[in-house]
């Protein structure tokens, strides 16, 4: 192996490395260095010999700076491609953080494994059932699939980071909200009109003693409408995972 291409290799390796990092499940803490490690260095020797790259272009005179330049964008579109999964999840989490807060579980939490960070009850629970149905529908072979064809379209020092790429970053982060919003909405819906009404007992008996009635009925109420909106749940986050590839494919273009 010529030193051009093993530099070749390298490059190919980070970018594989960056997004398995990034990536939900093969990227999670839990998962041995040696695991990712292994698997990175096996897709990078799949796809280097593929790779239809100027080697004398990538190794132009050895430059320290034009290399580590070429490194540094290798890792930004393994991140970039990983994020995009990163932020459905994150928007999972934020909905069930919501709904544990409007429920009165915010006290109610625990140590996420992933993480090592204290969560919701109701965040975790949908954060698995979310990992479940990524894995169900065959959402990690897409990302691995796309990081591998991310190569037809981005090859080795080709990465420009443009402000149209900066603005689809930004777009693909507001949906972190709206997604949160969507699986929320029926619980906190409900436990709105619940507490409204708690309000009119309240003002029309008042020996009767909110506080102590409208906690357990709020917690009632709210597992009963998040039981029932499970469907809904799922069939959101079906949808979001069934456009992953498309949102891939234009972040790849724009890079």
């Amino acid at each position: 192996m010529t030193s051009e291409q093993a530099f070749l290799y390298t490059l190919v390796f980070l970018r594989v490395s960056a997004f398995l990092v990034m990536i939900p499940v093969i990227g999670e803490r839990t998962v041995p260095v040696r695991i990712k490690g292994g698997l990175a260095i096996l897709i990078s020797l799949l796809v280097s010999p593929v790779i239809n790259a100027d080697l004398n272009r990538l190794y132009e005179g050895g430059e320290i700076f034009t290399l580590s330049i070429a490194m540094i964008d290798e890792i930004m579109i393994g991140v970039i491609i990983g994020l995009i999964t990163r932020i459905i999840f994150a928007g999972i989490q934020f909905a069930g953080e919501m709904i544990g807060i409007q429920i009165g579980f915010s006290i109610v939490n625990v140590i996420d494994p992933v993480s090592s960070t204290q969560v919701s009850i109701i965040a975790e629970f949908q954060y698995l059932i979310a990992l479940l149905i990524y894995l169900a529908v065959d959402a990690h072979h897409t990302l691995i699939f796309a990081i591998a064809d991310s190569y037809r379209i981005i090859s080795p020092f080709s990465l420009d980071f443009s402000g149209l790429l900066v603005k689809q970053i930004l777009i693909l982060s507001k949906e972190l909200f709206i997604l949160a919003i969507k699986i929320s909405a029926p619980v906190m819906a409900v436990l709105l009109f619940t507490n409204v009404a708690l309000g009119v007992v309240a003002r029309t008996v008042p020996q009767i003693n909110v506080f102590i009635v409208g906690f357990p009925l709020q917690i009632t109420v709210g597992l009963i409408v998040f039981g029932l909106t499970a469907p809904v749940f799922v069939f959101v986050i079906q949808r979001v995972f069934s456009t992953l590839n498309t949102d891939i494919y234009t972040l790849l273009r724009l890079m």
